[in-house]
């Protein structure tokens, strides 16, 4: 339970009907999409962070962490390990291990077949294989909390996708330890290197590889704006398919919702911080107001600080409860945003699937909150954000996997695509290219 806050800051409503269209494109921007101050600022990060390694990290540790330590304990030693299992109770543990084992069952689920072949004309065989990146670092992020869910999420589709060398960076507290939660939830999905780094202090660590943390091919992971911008910076350097930034959700509700579940759900992404963005898409005047109302008396069941999050977030510019008025406009809405989260409220949810064409994950009833879903449904959690639903996808096991194209050709299947072959490479003007497959190829060997 929780005093009432000190600034009191109602759910903000909007009236899709009563607002220019400059306005409603207002409240589709994210805090994320502006970079440019974090590029320049993380730029000099980076750049320290290859010239002076481990160095590095130990500064930057000390600047933006508060915390004191040493070169030689970048690395998390197999003490630590064993004092965060120690240090945690068994019935949470009980819950990683739960948690680990949907995840896991999702993934295996989503690996796709090492190679597939098809003959695509007579004595032409293609096809193609796929094959895991040798090494992947994961980030799990701390700042306004800690999130042992994120590493099994990232860490577990790695491992299901075979990479051989998979590594943790996240950040320390003042006290120079990482999460226990954290590395026992590590240790459960199998990965026994872990790195103290945070930030975009991390991700150029595992760009360019330090005397202690291994370079590596990728990196993915949610993290702030500047965990954001530094692997924009670094996209040449170390790859990463999923752009996830600040949390952000939005539900969906038709007439058939209860508006206390509602607002219950509207306030779980909304308590992560005040750069998240949390909007409920509701059909009337009067169900907005009563979802206000519910959110309201919800806040006296929050910590002081989460509720201000709340508060800030959805009575400002990236929040609130938004009314559309008639079906077609409430998706239309929906997927102009795009959202990272989209819960369908409704007693018939299933009726409205076909019309959200645009988000990231779309969770299905009233029994499904995000919530649920973050830490243990087993559907990756680490999610497009900032409207990169509408041409990313959730994090999985492909994003840890490469794929190479397959083909053999017999004596038969030459000679039919030899006289395509050459009329393109003539037209083209590529005489090499045409030789190959002209007369010039004696007889016989193809």
């Amino acid at each position: 339970m929780t005093d009432k806050p000190e600034t009191v800051r109602p759910t903000a409503i909007h009236d899709l009907n009563a607002l220019a269209k400059a306005e409603v494109d207002q409240l589709l921007i994210r805090t994320e999409q502006d970079l440019g101050p974090f590029l320049e600022l993380v730029e000099p990060i980076i750049a320290a962070v290859k010239t002076d390694g481990d160095q590095a990290l130990v500064h930057f540790a000390a600047k933006f962490d508060a915390a004191q330590i040493g070169v030689g304990e970048i690395a998390v030693s197999e003490s630590e390990f064993q004092e965060a299992e120690n240090s945690l109770p068994v019935d949470l543990i009980e819950t990683l291990h739960y948690a680990a084992d949907n995840i896991r069952r999702f993934h295996e689920e989503q690996m796709p077949g090492e190679m597939w072949t098809k003959e695509i004309r007579p004595g032409v065989l293609v096809g193609e294989r796929h094959t895991p990146v040798e090494s992947a670092a994961l980030y799990s992020p701390r700042g306004k909390g800690s999130f042992p869910s994120v590493t099994l999420m990232t860490a577990i589709p790695a491992i299901v996708a075979g990479v051989n060398n998979p590594i943790i960076v996240t950040p320390t507290g003042p006290d120079g330890k990482i999460d226990a939660g954290t590395l026992v939830a590590a240790k459960i999905a199998g990965v026994d290197q872990v790195f103290k780094a945070g930030g975009a202090v991390a991700v150029a660590a595992a760009a360019f590889g330090t005397a202690t943390v291994p370079k590596c091919h990728v990196i993915e992971g949610p993290g702030s704006p500047w965990v954001v911008a530094a692997k924009r910076l670094l996209s040449g350097t170390i790859a990463s398919s999923v752009r996830a930034g600040p949390t952000e959700s939005m539900l969906f509700c038709d007439e058939t919702a209860d508006p206390y579940l509602v607002a219950l759900d509207t306030l779980i992404e909304a308590e992560h911080g005040p750069d998240s963005s949390v909007f409920t898409v509701v059909p009337t005047p009067e169900f907005a107001a009563r979802v206000a109302q519910e959110i309201e008396r919800l806040y006296q069941h929050m910590s002081v600080q989460r509720a201000e999050f709340a508060r800030t977030v959805l009575g400002g510019a990236n929040g609130g409860i938004v009314i559309a008025r008639d079906l077609r406009q409430g998706y239309d809405f929906v997927n102009a945003y795009a959202p990272e989260h989209l819960q369908v409220m409704s007693k018939h949810p299933f009726e409205h699937l076909a019309h959200i064409t645009e988000a990231s994950e779309i969770l299905l009833g009233e029994c499904a909150p995000s919530s649920i879903a973050n830490y243990v449904m087993g559907p990756n959690a680490v999610l497009p954000t900032s409207g990169a639903a509408k041409f990313g996808s959730p994090l999985g096991v492909h994003a840890f996997l490469k794929s190479a194209s397959i083909a053999h050709v017999s004596q038969s299947g030459f000679h039919e695509m030899a006289p395509h072959t050459e009329r393109f490479a003539r037209y083209e003007g590529f005489d090499a290219h045409a030789n190959a497959v002209s007369s010039l190829r004696r007889a016989g060997q193809c």
